[in-house]
């Protein structure tokens, strides 16, 4: 996995600068991907990871260095990001692959997930990067990466493709969500979200103290769910009787996470 090296200056493209901010932006659709994925039985995506901006001074000459480069592993509390460095740095060299870091959500630069249609997975980069007959994962998200296909040949373009073995698809198309095309709603919510309502009303039954249970930080599964964006759940919750009030050790609500993270469709639920 490429990372992005270069001498910082305050000419950088505008362009990039506007990938870094869309990638920002849409990062919820990630999130909320990767919240998935999470409780999944079976892996359902071949590659998950966040890019993000490190920088040190060069030891001589004293100018800051800067690169881009990956994360997996990824978490999110609704303000930050953390994860684990992929990328072996090019010039840097105080970190590592394996290091630990916490970047809020406004510092990322990219997002990035991949996924095989016709829900023919792989399992683990080994096979991603691999030669195989099973279709070429899609991938969603890549504004930095689309950005510079954008500006490759159509030579290029087929060379980069085929060392990530991925399918981009086209860069003036970016898509965020899984079979955004074939089912548009699932901009709105997550298919599993709509799908695991019975489940979740009975998991509620069962053990109803999950409505007031929170985590070392404060967050209950109405912040935890309100953060990944998943509408039945947040109205689940609040018919089974989760209390909106409740915030987490940084004072917010649930209320205050669908604002700072823009969804829509959770502001007006969790406002009445």
């Amino acid at each position: 996995m490429e990372n992005n090296s270069f001498i910082f200056s305050d000419g950088a493209d505008p362009k990039m600068i506007a990938a870094y901010k869309k990638a920002q932006e849409t990062f919820k659709y990630f999130w909320r991907e990767l919240s998935w994925e999470y409780r999944r039985v079976i892996p359902a995506l071949n590659l998950a990871c966040v890019k993000a901006q490190f920088s040190e001074n060069h030891p001589d000459s004293g100018e800051k260095i800067v690169e881009h480069m990956w994360l997996n592993d990824i978490s999110f509390d609704g303000d930050t990001v953390s994860g684990f460095l992929i990328n072996e740095p090019n010039n840097l060299i105080t970190i590592q692959p394996g290091d630990y870091f916490e970047i809020p959500l406004n510092e990322i630069s990219d997002w990035l997930f991949a996924i095989t249609p016709a829900q023919k997975k792989t399992k683990g980069l080994s096979k991603l990067f691999s030669s195989s007959s099973e279709p070429i994962p899609k991938a969603y998200g890549g504004f930095t990466i689309q950005k510079m296909r954008a500006d490759m040949s159509e030579t290029e373009r087929r060379e980069h493709d085929e060392a990530w073995q991925l399918d981009f698809g086209d860069f003036n198309d970016i898509e965020i969500v899984n079979e955004q095309k074939e089912y548009p709603e699932n901009l709105i919510e997550h298919p599993m979200s709509k799908n695991m309502q019975e489940s979740f009303v009975k998991f509620l039954s069962d053990y109803p103290t999950e409505l007031t249970n929170a985590d070392e930080n404060g967050f209950t599964l109405l912040h935890t769910e309100t953060i990944a964006g998943n509408l039945s759940s947040v109205e689940i919750l609040l018919q089974s009787g989760a209390d909106k009030n409740l915030k987490t050790n940084k004072g917010k609500t649930a209320l205050d996470y669908a604002k700072q993270l823009n969804w829509e469709h959770l502001i007006p639920v969790l406002e009445n």
